[in-house]
């Protein structure tokens, strides 16, 4: 079987005698930074970088790594993969997440440093580690490809079904097909119809393809062509070339 891998202000009052009241500075700091981070959320980065830099510049975590967003984009900055990954590295080594993701993604394909797969692996895998589902899944597909570590489709398989158990669609389908293949696990017909299934009904093209041809052969499925004839046409409308061939040789 032929499958794919694949956020009312606070007012400061100076009283008479110049006493300021005892945390009004603190919190409206607070209310600053968390303006700065709603308002990344919202796209609007002109806002989000007055009051995320300067944030960042004091050592807060969350706004180090938005200002390496929109470094990465060009988010009312001028574009730079170095600036992007000063800040990444700064929140990345507080143990940000995302932005260890991020760090990793920048040293797989040398976005602002020298490609480093090594690099890339060790990031991915403090961000895996936090429970990131995407980092899981980068991490899984450097083991299955052998990129920075030692190749091993028993930890590509952990580290994917880790992303996939938490709705990854890459990851389903990438686990899908190795119960197909034996890959990591005991070969699975019903396994892997069961996580292209997962993958495919949240959109992803491959999964769809690689689901309609297990109903068009029977595999881990009671053979159906109505229901390959359907994941096929789902899989060609976003414009999948094997899918569209398939339903070609079908006669739709």
């Amino acid at each position: 079987m032929k499958n794919r891998y694949c956020n009312s202000i606070a007012i400061l009052c100076l009283l008479a005698s110049g006493y300021i009241a005892l945390g009004v500075f603190p919190r409206l700091r607070e209310y600053r930074i968390e303006k700065g981070c709603v308002a990344y959320v919202y796209g609007d980065y002109k806002t989000a970088l007055k009051y995320c830099i300067p944030a960042a510049k004091r050592g807060h975590v969350k706004s180090m790594a938005i200002v390496g967003e929109c470094y990465r984009n060009g988010y009312e900055v001028e574009q730079s993969y170095s600036e992007a990954v000063k800040w990444y590295r700064k929140a990345a080594e507080q143990g940000h997440a995302l932005a260890q993701l991020n760090l990793g993604g920048c040293y797989a394909v040398g976005y602002g440093v020298s490609q480093s797969w090594t690099e890339a692996v060790k990031w991915y895998r403090k961000s895996a580690e936090q429970g990131d589902a995407v980092a899981q899944f980068n991490l899984g597909v450097c083991y299955a490809k052998g990129d920075g570590v030692s190749q091993s489709w028993t930890e590509a398989v952990k580290w994917l079904r880790k992303s996939a158990e938490q709705g990854n669609a890459d990851a389903q389908l990438n686990l899908g097909w190795c119960y197909a293949e034996g890959k990591g696990v005991s070969r699975s017909r019903t396994e892997a119809v069961k996580w292209y299934r997962k993958s495919a009904e949240q959109g992803n093209a491959l999964a769809q393809f690689n689901l309609g041809r297990c109903y068009a052969y029977g595999n881990g499925v009671r053979q159906s062509w109505t229901e390959a004839v359907k994941w096929f046409r789902k899989a060609a409308e976003q414009g999948d070339p094997d899918a569209k061939e398939a339903l070609k040789r079908l006669g739709y």
